[in-house]
């Protein structure tokens, strides 16, 4: 059971949701505009720095009601979901966990005010396979040298630095990569042409590209070296959000699937009275529920220090596909009126969720992720 604050936040930040957020939804995904304008509220309620201490001017609350406020916002809109997912687990995540005290004071505090941190590790070559990475940064006397591109970076136009990781050793059978902090403002820095998406289109995605980009010394961010290690963490914790993100999809597929079912009439009654459609709804929302249940389970082993990796594994895995599931459900429920664009985002959230089965791990790399976990278990017995 969530506790009487959990609770309270998640009302707070579903009143904030419908009220700023759903109006404005449509017309995001429907013109591919970022939506600008949610960035100050959001700031303003401490959306964008959850995981930032206060220290450096954040709003830093569990995870387990961070995972709530990324499934509440995603439940009306998911590209608002993702651009505040990414910020805080990507992109402030690992300034917070492997950044110098000077490194956080000089970034943190504008990562709370709302300027974003993109998150920079997939490449053409390198997706899934991240010690593939050809961007590579060359120590010079006072500065990196730094080639190479990102690609599919979120809020990559918006954002004023970017975590990025680089090979610092030329030698090509060295897959050992380490982390920056990428600037915007670092000469050789550019962003590419805006992506044009499938879904989550009112959130912008990009290549970096890095043209000789000089980076001062000390934004390397940890060992050289440990970057593949530093990027593991980070993207353990992000599942989680991004499993969370899928559930609130999940959830607003299923919100407008009873709502219409009991008002559409055939035959003279609701089609929730049909029991087939009832079968639908019975086990969209047991799915969802399940899903829940395995998030803030992974959310509260986080926050208890213990190893949380297959558990985040697993509820990124589920939730995406269930989310996916109830989201293609929802569209059957609706029929013909479903699939167009129109009064009901069920076609909107379909064409969003699927999104979460391919970012931060594909679902073919969490099942490897967790039988892996599952055999080391056996291994140790």
């Amino acid at each position: 059971m969530l506790e009487k604050k959990h609770l309270e936040f998640r009302d707070k930040v579903r009143s904030f949701a419908l009220e700023q957020i759903e109006p404005k939804a449509a017309e995001l995904d429907l013109t591919q505009r970022f939506p600008d304008e949610h960035l100050q509220p959001l700031t303003r309620m401490g959306y964008l720095g959850m995981l930032i201490p206060e220290k450096y001017g954040g709003n830093k609350v569990d995870t387990l009601c961070y995972s709530i406020a990324v499934e509440e916002l995603s439940r009306v809109c998911g590209s608002t979901g993702i651009i505040v997912a990414a910020h805080n687990s990507l992109g402030s995540g690992p300034i917070i966990n492997f950044g110098t005290e000077k490194q956080k004071q000089k970034f943190l505090p504008r990562a709370a005010k709302g300027e974003l941190v993109a998150f920079g590790l997939s490449e053409p070559d390198a997706g899934s396979d991240a010690g593939g990475t050809r961007t590579i940064a060359i120590k010079k006397d006072d500065h990196w040298l730094v080639n190479g591109s990102k690609c599919w970076i979120t809020s990559a136009p918006q954002a004023f630095a970017s975590i990025a990781t680089a090979k610092t050793s030329e030698d090509l059978s060295d897959r050992r990569i380490t982390t920056f902090v990428f600037e915007r403002d670092c000469e050789g820095y550019s962003v590419g042409k805006k992506e044009n998406k499938l879904g989550l289109r009112g959130s912008d995605t990009s290549f970096l590209h890095f043209d000789d980009m000089k980076v001062p010394l000390e934004n390397q961010l940890g060992e050289i070296g440990d970057g593949f290690k530093q990027m593991l963490k980070t993207l353990n914790g992000g599942r989680i959000s991004i499993a969370a993100m899928a559930l609130g999809m999940g959830q607003g597929a299923l919100d407008v699937a009873l709502k219409y079912s009991a008002d559409r009439k055939q035959f003279g009654q609701p089609i929730s009275s049909n029991q087939a459609i009832q079968h639908k709804l019975a086990d969209m929302a047991t799915e969802l529920q399940a899903a829940r249940l395995m998030i803030y389970e992974a959310s509260q082993m986080k926050d208890a220090g213990v190893d949380f990796v297959e558990q985040s594994a697993m509820c990124k895995l589920f939730a995406s596909e269930v989310a996916t599931r109830a989201a293609t459900t929802a569209m059957s429920i609706l029929g013909a009126v479903g699939y167009m664009t129109g009064p009901y985002p069920v076609e909107r959230i379909w064409r969003d969720v699927k999104l979460c089965e391919i970012g931060e791990g594909t679902s073919e790399i969490q099942r490897l992720v967790i039988a892996r976990s599952l055999l080391k278990k056996l291994e140790n017995v």
